[in-house]
């Protein structure tokens, strides 16, 4: 079977912050599911499709990365793909409560799954798909903070040239 972890996410871009997470993810697990998530508390720039194609774009050349959608709990998903553990990544102590709630929740839905905190590099701890999206719609610069696939889908979405 196999070590098997689940990156959740609404991944509304990718961030760099993100792919950080994943590649260093999947040097711990043998397989890594990248599960977009509909977050009904936000209203996504993207479709879910978009978003998945996005992370499938980033993520090719890391053989044991799979993206997915799913919609439902995360604990069903992980459930059906076998994991053993939940990936997530922490960018600032301002994170860990939501975190932490979201965490024990799921241990009630499933106490045999084990939740995993990765530390975000440094570079990326303000990071956010919502700081990203701000910068884009104001024509601001991107490059560093997101893929090129990433940047150039957001110039799109905002027109920017």
């Amino acid at each position: 079977m196999g070590n098997i972890a689940v990156c959740p996410g609404s991944f509304d871009p990718i961030t760099n912050g993100h792919l950080d997470i994943i590649k260093r993810g999947a040097k711990v697990f043998d397989k890594v599911y990248v599960c977009v998530l509909n977050n009904s508390s936000k209203q996504p720039l993207f479709s879910v499709e978009e978003r998945c194609d996005l992370i499938k774009e980033v993520t090719s050349h890391i053989p044991n990365v799979v993206v997915e959608s799913y919609k439902g709990l995360l604990m069903d998903y992980a459930n059906e793909k076998n994991a053993q553990a939940i990936l997530r990544g922490l960018r600032a102590v301002s994170d860990f409560e939501y975190e932490m709630q979201i965490t024990s929740m799921n241990r009630v839905l499933d106490d045999t799954i084990e939740t995993f905190f990765m530390m975000t590099n440094n570079q990326y701890s303000f990071l956010s798909s919502s700081i990203v999206k701000e910068i884009a719609k104001y024509k601001g610069d991107i490059s560093e903070l997101v893929p090129n696939a990433v940047e150039r889908a957001l110039k799109h979405k905002f027109m920017v040239e």
